[in-house]
């Protein structure tokens, strides 16, 4: 038929298209009844056993053998599969959970029976060492797996069973080995299952993708499978067994190959090196298409494998849950649908990027069911008949041949595109021009003639350092993939660091290309990392910008590489919502309840994530000093009260459900004044009479420690300083509300009440923080008037001691400890406060040093001008230490000429302080 020709008038029911509906209906007057009858229910949850049971039974002196019975049921099922999809009664997502769960009735309803059948020959098998009997775990892989299946697929099963043995046989029974008995239970239900007999077959059955293939047994054993997996398991099999789904087996033996299998699919890391492992395999499966096609060119538009079918956007799900299911269990879904909307849920795909990609799925996956229509053939392309093109392009509701190749087109090209977006191989056409480091790693004074092309400020240094490290013992040892990568990587780095420091106006193109060489020294034996700098190289580009404006923000990249993938979007930026962030947090850790390591890992690498965050908006000039410092005290805050509540579940003598155990912040911490690697003063306090309360809550203090400054692989949280708490080292690591308020009424030394003026409740019992904010508002507004010679002497004595401790040997000036610093100001701060809130209560807010400088001006407390000063010079000294601290330096100390008269205005104030 010429595809221009007018089309024909649709038939009376959509369902009259499919020539297999009408053959089954012509066969028997009687089917017509029974389809009416099932057509009018929701096929999705259909009794499928009293519907198999009316089978047996339907006008039959003896009941139908089960194979025929069930065969019957298929047909029937799906022709009024077929029927209400054509009607518009059905939609997607009832036809493929209605084809799963027929699957899954058939597959169990036939194991059962066959395994009965076996064990009354031969007994049950029993396993070698456990001494239990032994059930066959029959595995859905595939769409089956993923609770997808077509109407006219084949179903993929894999046969696994727990372990070897014997079978437990009696009198007249004959023995079998447990691997015997479970090919043969297997062999049998292949057979009943698609073996084609009278009434036709119920699945055909593919079980390809067991260990080895076809030429492996047709059933292993847990040991086989784990051995399988670790020693051969290739990177496509990850991709299948992502959808392997138990329909049999106990909840024991399945939970036992879970264990198996996870760590084998899902990497615990963040696995990139999959996108080009998924793109060989797509390569290979499109130029089998490819041949297909050439040798028939009637099978052109393959809607499964061809090019923006339904398999791409399988991988497109897929490549996602194998690079991130090791660490966010919610991908391990298995269903294609449902993880797209994940994705777009963890905003690792646009909203509307997902909407079309379903619309697409769902488009071609009926359109691959009504070419299934027609005769009830796996078959996946378009007819080479334009008739029954006509008929599939009618069923799809639409008028013409045309119109369906023009539809077929638009969705095809937008899921094309979305995976060359993916998948597209970045390092094609990324080659620098002329001599590359590839050609000729070695040659130093080739490589210094590049760099000076490209204006670098060093050019032999960076050379030398450059050829040294790909000589080095780490990276020379590399295998030639990953190797090939490096260079790769470093040829293109080269180029973008003269492009950065150009653009920046800041830093030197040495030190950056000794930070960057010092991260690919760090990630050179993890491929993943590699992998995800060189599939997305804009990433690269992040890394450059940032560790040229911070060697403190490269050293943090290198110890925790997993922090790249921050860098990969712009889905992160900006501070997290901390409510959010607590939220996720106590859903993570308690997901990994039981595994401590795990819970330790989850706060590190939420903690690190977050600072990250903070770091790149810091580098760009979007956050001052004071706002930073608020956004990283929030965040241990939050920190500090997951640690706290979790910590606790752990303690098992644990009297009570909820902690009355309270943290209180001094310091930084208490200040809201907390940098980037601030350790954390604090105390712990708690109101609970119950006779276990004083073992339990130091139990959870020393694991709130512990939890904080263990090394795991993901690094440190904090390091902790209970220094302050009541009688210092000697005292008790946790005290009663009561025990402190006696010891900060009659024992507390002035430099204990002086570190009071900066502390807070921070996490836990709200109940006890309020009770500590009333006990520091009354410490601090005791009249001091009488004792004000003391006061001032004791304060100076402690400044004397901390400064005899720090001496500053060197010309620059400490912007801390030396004279007219940054502890200077705190300690004018803290002695006017304890001075004057008697008075004066609004001074015991805790609102920093700044803004109680201006106040304590504002009250004619010291001149206004002198303190406005200070709060200048302290402003000016925050923002200074803090770029010296990016650099990676260990002491703020700065040239004096940096600060001009800021020195002198503190010590001015000092004077009029203290009079010396």
């Amino acid at each position: 038929m010429n595809p221009a020709a007018p089309s024909s008038p649709l038939p009376a029911s959509p369902a009259a298209r499919s020539r297999f509906l009408q053959r089954w209906l012509g066969a028997d007057p009687a089917r017509q009844a029974q389809l009416d009858e099932l057509s009018g229910l929701s096929l999705a949850d259909v009794d499928l056993g009293a519907a198999l049971a009316r089978q047996r039974d339907a006008g039959q002196s003896q009941p139908l053998p089960l194979p025929r019975a069930m065969r019957r049921l298929r047909n029937l099922l799906v022709c009024a599969i077929i029927r209400r999809d054509l009607e518009g009664q059905a939609g997607l997502d009832e036809v493929v959970t209605a084809m799963t769960r027929f699957a899954d009735f058939a597959i169990q309803t036939h194991t059962a029976a066959l395994a009965e059948e076996l064990v009354a020959a031969h007994g049950m098998p029993t396993g070698e060492e456990s001494g239990r009997p032994q059930e066959l775990m029959v595995l859905s892989m595939g769409k089956g797996g993923g609770g997808e299946l077509n109407v006219s697929s084949d179903i993929d099963l894999i046969f696994v069973y727990p372990e070897d043995g014997e079978t437990a046989a009696g009198p007249g029974q004959r023995q079998l080995s447990n691997h015997e008995f479970f090919v043969r239970l297997g062999r049998r239900l292949n057979a009943a299952l698609s073996e084609v007999i009278e009434d036709g077959f119920t699945f055909r059955v593919d079980m390809a993708l067991r260990p080895n293939g076809n030429s492996g047994p047709l059933a292993a054993s847990l040991a086989m499978v784990e051995e399988y997996l670790i020693v051969q398991g290739r990177e496509w099999e990850r991709y299948a067994w992502v959808k392997a789904r138990a329909v049999t087996g106990t909840l024991e033996d399945i939970a036992a190959l879970d264990a198996i299998v996870r760590p084998f699919v899902f990497r615990r890391y963040l696995d990139f090196g999959v996108i080009d492992a998924i793109r060989n395999m797509h390569a290979q499966i499109r130029a089998e298409v490819k041949r297909q096609e050439r040798l028939h060119p009637e099978r052109s538009h393959n809607v499964k494998l061809g090019r923006g079918g339904i398999r791409e956007i399988e991988f497109l799900a897929q490549v996602f849950q194998l690079i991130r299911g090791g660490r966010d269990p919610a991908l391990r879904e298995r269903s294609t649908r449902a993880t797209l909307r994940l994705l777009a849920e963890r905003e690792l795909l646009t909203q509307d990027t997902v909407a079309r990609l379903l619309e697409a799925y769902t488009f071609l996956r009926n359109l691959e069911h009504r070419l299934q229509y027609l005769d009830d053939a796996q078959t996946h392309t378009l007819p080479a008949s334009e008739e029954d093109r006509l008929a599939v392009a009618q069923m799809m509701g639409l008028p013409d041949v045309a119109t369906l190749l023009d539809r077929l087109e638009q969705q095809r090209s937008f899921v094309a595109a979305q995976f060359d977006a993916i998948f597209a191989d970045k390092s094609e056409g990324t080659e620098a021009e002329g001599v590359t480091l590839a050609d000729d790693p070695e040659n130093r004074e080739a490589i210094a003639t590049r760099l000076a092309e490209l204006g670098y400020d060093d050019p032999p240094s960076a050379a030398a350092r450059l050829v040294a490290t790909l000589q080095g013992p780490r990276l020379a040892s590399l295998p030639e993939a990953s190797r090939a990568r490096l260079l790769a990587l470093s040829d293109a780095a080269l180029g973008r660091i003269a492009s950065v420091v150009r653009e920046a106006g800041i830093g030197s193109h040495a030190a950056t290309l000794g930070r960057l060489l010092d991260l690919f020294e760090a990630i050179a034996r993890r491929s993943a990392y590699l992998s995800l700098l060189t599939e997305y190289p804009h990433t690269l580009e992040r890394v450059i910008r940032m560790i040229n404006a911070s060697g403190w923000a490269a050293t943090f990249l290198t110890q925790h590489p997993i922090l790249l993938d921050e860098l990969l979007d712009d889905r992160n930026e900006g501070a997290a919502d901390v409510d959010q962030l607590a939220s996720e947090l106590d859903t993570q850790l308690g997901e990994a309840a039981g595994d401590t390591e795990r819970q330790l890992d989850i706060l590190r690498e939420a903690h690190h994530a977050q600072l990250f965050r903070l770091l790149a908006l810091d580098l760009a000039g979007e956050l001052s000093v004071e706002r930073l410092a608020d956004h990283l005290s929030l965040l241990a805050d939050t920190i500090v009260g997951a640690t706290i509540r979790h910590a606790w579940r752990t303690v098992a003598s644990r009297h009570r459900e909820e902690p009355r155990f309270a943290v209180i912040a001094y310091g930084k911490l208490g200040g809201k004044e907390l940098g980037y690697v601030s350790d954390l003063d604090v105390i712990f306090l708690y109101d609970d009479e119950d006779e276990m309360a004083p073992s339990n809550y130091a139990r959870l203090a020393q694991r709130f420690i512990t939890w904080n400054t263990a090394h795991t692989a993901a690094g440190i949280l904090f390091d902790i300083d209970t220094a302050l708490r009541p009688d210092g080292a000697s005292g008790m690591l946790v005290s009663t509300v009561a025990a402190f308020e006696r010891y900060q009424n009659a024992s507390a030394w002035i430099w204990e009440h002086q570190a009071l003026t900066r502390a807070r409740f921070c996490a836990g019992d709200a109940a006890i923080g309020a009770r500590f904010e009333a006990i520091r508002e009354q410490v601090l507004r005791k009249d001091r008037s009488g004792q004000e010679q003391q006061l001032k002497s004791e304060v100076c004595a402690m400044r004397r001691r901390m400064r005899e401790t720090n001496v500053n040997p060197g010309s620059l000036f400490d912007l801390k400890q030396d004279e007219g610093g940054m502890i200077d100001i705190e300690f004018i701060v803290q002695y006017l406060v304890l001075r004057h809130a008697a008075s004066y209560p609004q001074l015991t807010a805790n609102a920093g040093n700044i803004a109680l400088l201006r106040l304590c001006g504002e009250l004619g407390l010291v001149d206004a001008t002198l303190a406005a000063g200070a709060a200048d010079a302290y402003r000016v000294m925050r923002r200074l230490q803090h770029q010296v601290r990016l650099q990676g330096q260990e002491k703020a100390r700065v040239d004096p000429q940096l600060l001009g008269e800021h020195p002198d205005r503190v010590r001015r104030l000092w004077q009029a302080c203290f009079g010396a």
